[in-house]
């Protein structure tokens, strides 16, 4: 399914994606829905959440022993 929409840019914004779906050779819906889906793919709050995921569950048991064991003293010392 396909969604027609009307939408306000800036003319410089528009013109430079005139001239890129141009080298490209592809049509400007097509331009325009690439772009919004790398947009959502990179801000969207499931991709956060996804990438936070994967990076605080990866490498759990890599740590130095020993600087866990400091890491966690140090908090003895914490003033706040």
């Amino acid at each position: 399914m396909r969604m027609k929409l009307a939408i306000s840019i800036p003319d410089p914004v528009f013109e430079a994606a005139e001239r890129l779906a141009r080298e490209r050779g592809v049509p400007r819906s097509q331009l325009y829905a690439e772009a919004l889906k790398d947009y959502l793919d990179r801000h969207g709050s499931d991709s956060v959440t996804a990438h936070l995921d994967r990076v605080h569950g990866e490498n759990r048991d890599t740590l130095d022993e020993a600087f866990t064991r400091a890491q966690l003293a140090s908090l003895d010392h914490e003033t706040w």
